[in-house]
């Protein structure tokens, strides 16, 4: 419990910090602008890493906890108290917000400005890139140590720079559900969760068959 509570930590960071600086950018007329908040995004999670990696792995994703179980690296019975965490500290991160700040900017929730084919795929795409990093800083002893949270924050940012304005690029169920659920913004719901998972689903597996040998490990810590 008290690693579910390291992710319910950290994700809270990640969505109160990153779609807060949506909402700040839209309070500011744009002061932030699409490359500050994938920056936002990317530094929040690369500190969130650093500060959690070492008490709860630091998914911080349901798709990512999920990733890791597919490849047999995390628990089966684990998952769902991970996921649990997970949502309900994007959940508060996106209330804290809605108090404080109003219903600015639908509070970041991500929603497809092009057509539903495209921002599947783009998700897809966006979260296999993410978890193929993350499986290689993870799982893999010959990455250099002591550089995963600066590898996937990068990740994250490099997402968001290309996806953020297509697609919200979310790569995160919890990410996507917080604003979701507090602002009643559900357009298209759905594909925030099936791209993701079944996109890191694939990284995972990809990322092990290119590996080569090895007995998966039950310990996947991104920090």
């Amino acid at each position: 419990m008290r690693s579910a509570a390291a992710e319910a930590l950290g994700t809270f960071f990640l969505v109160f910090v990153g779609t807060g600086a949506i909402v700040a950018d839209e309070i500011s007329g744009g002061a932030i602008g699409g490359t500050g908040i994938s920056l936002a995004f990317g530094f929040v999670v690369a500190g969130m890493i650093y500060a959690v990696g070492h008490l709860s792995g630091a998914h911080i994703n349901p798709a990512v906890t999920i990733g890791f179980w597919s490849s047999g690296r995390f628990p089966l019975h684990s998952v769902p108290i991970y996921m649990a965490a997970q949502c309900a500290g994007a959940v508060a991160a996106s209330t804290v917000l809605r108090f404080t700040l109003g219903n600015t900017a639908s509070l970041g929730a991500t929603v497809p400005t092009v057509r539903l084919p495209a921002a599947f795929l783009i998700e897809w795409l966006l979260s296999f890139a993410l978890m193929f990093v993350i499986m290689a800083v993870a799982t893999d002893q010959r990455v250099a140590g002591g550089f995963a949270g600066l590898a996937v924050g990068i990740t994250v940012a490099f997402d968001a720079l290309m996806g953020g304005p297509l697609t919200g690029a979310s790569m995160n169920p919890a990410r996507s559900l917080g604003p979701a659920l507090i602002t009643g913004t559900w357009t298209a719901h759905w594909l925030y969760w099936l791209a993701p998972v079944t996109g890191t689903i694939v990284a995972a597996r990809a990322y092990e068959a290119l590996r080569g040998g090895g007995r998966p490990s039950m310990a996947a810590s991104i920090g």
